[in-house]
């Protein structure tokens, strides 16, 4: 099937009623594209501007390491109180049979009504040779090879002079740093000590647990951990700030439970059956005196306790348990406060 095509189907139309001329018909120049215009580079940021801008972010956190402070500029509105915050390395754990190889402390003033530190901090920090090399685990712990002892000693006169006038030695578990220090040099003997751990109701603060490291964390800090000095600034810094919940220093609450005597009381001849009840209340089992034993800050805790075992574990029969009173000046030290017994 063939169609047919008239000429008017075909014709073109045109402006000017003609078909355009050869070189109108030639393509016009095309413009040249535009050079691309270079970025200017920002301004490069500092990194405290960095990390200014990443902490605002609410997804991340940002962490400063910590540093030492060797001068604290506030001046004290009244009375101090001359504080040792102390930090041993040790070849153990046992005092009776291990070694001090490091030794620091940082005595300061802090003003007493305030618990703030004020002034100068002045700082020792000694090698010791145990006279026997340094495991292999200890030097991973805190970074003290037995080439670093090798015939190092603390310097006794410099301790005592720093040890002169001390109200308060504070360290972050006494429980463990006392009885070394004792043993290493008897001036310890003579002091008031506080435990900056068992002190203050850390999870009473709000705070998940009450390891150093971690509690620095929580301010935003890091620090490189068990090495004496650096332990003790990290532990300064943090008993200065202000407790999350009751608004007090961490030197404030120290310096007030030393001045009132603790409690450790045992659960004289408590019933085998009472074992878990006792260790879920935190009682600690004491395997050479076979008696369980818990500390207590306070004569209203320690009234309260009585009350407790009384009920839950005597079963209101009559009974007798052991009362040991702790001042500053034996507590967290392997000596014996004052014993007696308690009428149930």
């Amino acid at each position: 099937m063939h169609y047919a095509v008239t000429d008017s189907q075909l014709s073109l139309e045109f402006d000017n009623g003609e078909p355009p001329r050869a070189a109108e018909r030639e393509a016009k120049p095309r413009a040249k594209p535009k050079a691309a215009t270079k970025p200017i580079p920002a301004a490069p940021m500092s990194v405290p501007d960095m990390a200014a801008l990443v902490a605002a972010h609410s997804d991340y956190r940002v962490l400063r390491r910590l540093q030492p402070v060797h001068h604290f500029a506030r001046v004290a509105q009244g009375p101090v109180t001359r504080v040792v915050v102390l930090d041993t390395e040790t070849t153990g754990l046992n005092h009776a049979t291990d070694k001090i190889i490091e030794l620091a402390l940082l005595r300061v003033d802090v003003d007493t009504a305030t618990g703030l530190p004020v002034g100068e901090v002045s700082v020792y920090d000694g090698l010791e040779d145990p006279g026997r090399p340094v495991s292999a685990e200890i030097q991973a712990i805190t970074g003290i090879s037995t080439d670093m002892v090798k015939g190092k000693h603390l310097d006794e006169a410099l301790i005592a002079t720093l040890l002169s006038n001390v109200d308060l030695v504070i360290a972050h578990n006494a429980a463990f740093d006392r009885p070394f220090c004792e043993a290493r040099l008897p001036v310890f003997a003579q002091l008031a000590w506080g435990c900056s751990f068992a002190d203050i109701d850390w999870k009473a603060e709000g705070q998940g647990s009450a390891k150093l490291e971690s509690l620095a964390l929580n301010k935003g800090w890091f620090y490189d951990a068990h090495r004496a000095e650096v332990d003790c600034h990290a532990l300064l810094a943090v008993l200065a700030e202000p407790l999350p919940q009751s608004g007090q220093t961490g030197l404030a609450k120290i310096m007030a439970a030393s001045q009132s005597p603790s409690f450790r009381l045992q659960a004289t001849n408590a019933p085998f059956d009472a074992k878990d009840l006792l260790k879920a209340r935190a009682y600690r089992w004491n395997a050479e005196q076979r008696v369980w034993h818990t500390r207590l800050v306070d004569e209203a805790q320690l009234n309260a306790e009585l009350t407790w075992l009384k009920s839950a574990v005597y079963a209101n029969s009559p009974a007798r348990v052991q009362v040991e009173k702790l001042d500053a000046q034996v507590n967290y030290s392997s000596r014996v406060g004052t014993l007696g017994m308690s009428q149930l």
